[in-house]
Formats: C-alpha cells, structure tokens, sequence
C-alpha cells in the first residue's frame, strides 16, 4: 500500500472520528443539562479518574498510554462545553 492510500484510510478514520466525537459531544450537553438542574458541578474529578482506567484497560499494551493520554484533553473539552451550555442555559 503506498502513502496516498494510507493517507485515505487516515482521512476515512478522522471523519468517524468528528462525528464520534460530536455525539460525545450531545451526550455531554444532556449531561450538563442534567448536573445543572441538580445543581451539581461540572467537573467530576473521580468519574473521569475511572474513565481513564477503564480506557486504558480497553487499549492494547503498546497504545493505550498514548490513546489514554488523548482522553485528558477530550474531557478538558467536554467539561468546557457543558459550562458553556450551563451559562447559556442560566443566562
């Protein structure tokens, strides 16, 4: 296989990966939704300490340091979005 075609495989892959990680994305808004008429915080330090662990559990040996790794900004992003939902919601 050459270059250019490893590159569409690339290309296929990160196109799943944005509308994965769009649904991610909803599912996160429903959750701030959720905390906020709960009156709970955004950030749930020991549910993403144990999303972690259960990645890094999914992961093979020799990539699961780096794809968990990944997971610390995903849930940066997260966290950003659903305050971001919160303050709309409030406003």
């Amino acid at each position: 296989m050459d270059l250019h075609q490893l590159r569409v495989q690339i290309d296929a892959i990160d196109r799943d990966l944005v509308s994965l990680l769009e649904r991610r994305m909803d599912v996160a808004a429903a959750i701030a939704r959720y905390k906020q008429s709960q009156g709970l915080p955004v950030l749930d330090a020991g549910r993403e300490a144990e999303k972690i662990a259960s990645v890094l559990a999914m992961c093979r040996a020799d990539t699961g340091d780096l794809i968990a790794g990944l997971y610390g900004p995903i849930m940066a992003a997260s966290r950003t979005y659903q305050a971001r939902i919160m303050e709309r919601d409030d406003g």
